[in-house]
């Protein structure tokens, strides 16, 4: 009796761990990434996922039109937008 409770309230415990370290995390990432990506709009500073800063000149539904420092435009998809730079003044 004793021994089967324990194993059960070991696997429960397991699952408490991963669950609270590793999948509840990223879920929150994931939905703070998904706020991020439907509230860009025009005007707005951006880096992607394989580093390329630019402005934003137009938004639909799943692509960006970026202003690069050279005044190239390129179009990227909204899923490959990692963020907004840092302002100098912010503290992480």
């Amino acid at each position: 009796m004793g021994g089967g409770t324990t194993q059960l309230l070991m696997f429960a415990a397991i699952f408490a761990v991963f669950y609270f370290f590793m999948i509840r995390p990223q879920a929150r990432k994931q939905k703070e990434e998904k706020k991020f990506r439907d509230n860009i709009k025009s005007g707005d500073k951006v880096i992607t996922i394989g580093g390329i800063h630019g402005k934003i000149v137009s938004v639909n539904d799943t692509n960006v039109i970026l202003e690069v420092e050279s005044g190239q435009k390129i179009k990227v998809e909204k899923s490959a937008l990692m963020g907004m730079p840092a302002r100098p003044d912010e503290k992480k």
